[in-house]
């Protein structure tokens, strides 16, 4: 057998296993909202963070995924570490402690990294979809525009799921409160700076990376990283629709909020932005 199809071969295997990997996180997430199985997060981002690895190497190969790794885990554990510190660039926040979220790394629980990876990859892979892949001959639109699309593709994620996680779940507490279900301005900015900051950094790596044999990607290759996008999504929708009780909760600033409202907004953001992007 040539070499040629072998890896023709080891690639159709792979892509298979990221589809089941998009199953498998698909049922996880149905059968904790609808059933309340409460199967762990750890073990959902296990899911997440084992297809974007997968898929993210069949492209970049491992030593360009790895790159993309670091890089994210770098800026985003520096600016997090500096923001509860300082403020600076989300706003005064802290995590709880004997939150889902396991253990601290100085400031930060050790399963935000892998979240900021894992959806962080599915977001470049998206924006890749809409503007095109960048490259070494990449033009420097492409370069920069990449990196701007992903980061506003990363950012409504977090639009949907902060309120509920800090304002009704308590993972992280906003200190000062804010105008969007207790969450400041200044959050969705400072997420902004930083994952554009890391996505940046990563297409000027490309730039600058020795270019290997061009290899044009079937569509399922980038449908298989949308649908994930795409299902993250529907999780808020689905969470909406699922839990229909509402009770009040008050942010660390003294105002108190609708839970059935914080879902209901955080599915209607979802579908106007995570899932039509996707679609």
């Amino acid at each position: 057998m040539s070499q040629t199809r072998r890896n023709m071969r080891n690639t159709k295997l792979w892509m298979n296993i990221l589809w089941i990997l998009v199953a498998v996180y698909a049922v996880a997430e149905f059968a904790n909202t609808v059933f309340s199985l409460s199967i762990p997060l750890a073990l959902l981002l296990l899911v997440l963070v084992a297809f974007s690895l997968v898929h993210g190497a069949i492209r970049y190969r491992w030593s360009g995924i790895a790159t993309f790794i670091v890089i994210c885990l770098v800026v985003s554990n520096i600016l997090e570490n500096t923001s509860i510190l300082t403020g600076f660039p989300f706003g005064h926040y802290h995590y709880t402690s004997g939150s889902a979220l396991g253990p601290k790394i100085f400031l930060v629980p050790v399963l935000i990294a892998p979240a900021y990876f894992a959806t962080g990859y599915l977001a470049w892979a998206l924006s890749n979809v809409l503007i095109g892949e960048v490259r070494r001959e990449s033009s420097a639109l492409t370069t920069f525009a990449v990196p701007f699309i992903a980061s506003f593709l990363m950012v409504v994620w977090d639009l949907c799921l902060d309120p509920g996680a800090s304002t009704v779940r308590h993972i992280w507490i906003w200190e000062q409160g804010g105008g969007y279900f207790g969450v400041p301005l200044t959050n969705y900015l400072g997420w902004f700076f930083t994952v554009y900051l890391f996505f940046q950094l990563f297409a000027l790596f490309l730039r600058v990376r020795k270019a290997g044999a061009e290899v044009t990607w079937p569509r399922s290759y980038y449908a298989q990283a949308v649908v994930m996008y795409a299902v993250i999504g529907l999780t808020f929708v689905l969470d909406y629709l699922v839990v229909g009780t509402n009770s009040q909760v008050t942010d660390a600033a003294g105002v108190v909020w609708q839970t059935r409202s914080i879902t209901e907004a955080a599915a209607t953001i979802s579908i106007f932005t995570m899932i039509f992007a996707a679609a």
